[in-house]
């Protein structure tokens, strides 16, 4: 989602140091972001001199020490996985100004326990965007066990000044986002593991019945499946209640590699470089 905050930021003209260790995957990155202007420029929601100006805005750099050093924020964004986010916020603590807030994307992980990582922890809180992020308008803002009030405030504000709609949560596992939405997507698996109907039976129950944009086992493929089993074993380690527990299936989805949309394949299959969906699916009602 690097891409996308990186996107949202520098359109709304801020100067923006993207950084990853990959040089290939910044490539990826600011390719996308191009591809997201020219988009927005077609359908004349921006006009080509933001495009310009937003990509103007956006320097790609391998180094964290020489990105983050003059930075007034930083967002982190990397995958779920506590030890990697440990370990850059250690490094970003040691190079980034004092005064600096360190942000971070996660959708589950406890900003206290990231906070742990810098000797800041009163300046360390959650910015979780929703994907895709210069689409969707909300960003929840997680407060850590000792962020301050000002922190939140300013970050708030700032989310508001990117024109997203920021709602302020506590800090407990899951946060408001993923708590409710990780065990209907679970249980939906579970439906499909039971063999209470197919692929396509449960997301159009969802969608045609409860008006939901995209059925669960989509939505699942559209996140990742490696992030939903992440986020719900971040929920079973937290609150050890087996309502929690991953499904079976999802767990052998994931052990399979089948990810869903970004390998290809999970409860659907998808046409290589487009969010297509190929009629043939790996499940069918039986």
């Amino acid at each position: 989602m690097g891409n996308g905050i990186a996107h949202v930021f520098a359109m709304n003209g801020g100067s923006v140091n993207l950084i990853d260790i990959s040089e290939q995957a910044l490539e990826k990155g600011i390719k996308t972001i191009r591809r997201n202007l020219d988009r927005m420029l077609k359908k004349e929601r921006i006009t080509e001199e933001i495009r310009d100006r937003t990509l103007k805005n956006i320097q790609a750099m391998t180094s964290i020490a020489d990105g983050v050093g003059e930075a007034d924020l930083v967002v982190e964004a990397a995958t779920e996985n506590l030890e990697l986010k440990l370990k850059i916020f250690r490094e970003i603590d040691e190079n980034a100004k004092p005064e600096a807030i360190l942000a971070s994307n996660t959708s589950s992980i406890s900003i206290t326990q990231i906070a742990t990582a810098t000797q800041r922890p009163e300046q360390v809180i959650g910015m979780h965007f929703m994907n895709p992020v210069p689409v969707m308008k909300l960003v929840e803002v997680i407060r850590g066990y000792q962020t301050t009030d000002e922190v939140t405030q300013q970050i708030m504000v700032l989310s508001r000044q990117l024109g997203k709609s920021p709602v302020e949560v506590n800090d407990y596992p899951g946060f408001i986002s993923n708590r409710i939405l990780m065990p209907m997507l679970n249980e939906a698996i579970y439906a499909l593991h039971e063999g209470v109907a197919g692929v396509e039976e449960i997301d159009t129950v969802m969608k045609l019945g409860m008006a939901h944009p995209m059925g669960p086992l989509q939505l699942a493929d559209f996140i990742g499946l490696d992030v939903c089993l992440s986020i719900l074993r971040v929920l079973q380690d937290g609150f050890g209640l087996p309502k929690y527990a991953p499904c079976p299936l999802l767990v052998n989805m994931v052990t399979a590699g089948k990810l869903g949309k970004k390998s290809g394949e999970g409860f659907y299959h998808y046409i290589s470089g487009t969010r297509e969906i190929v009629v043939a699916k790996m499940f069918e009602k039986k």
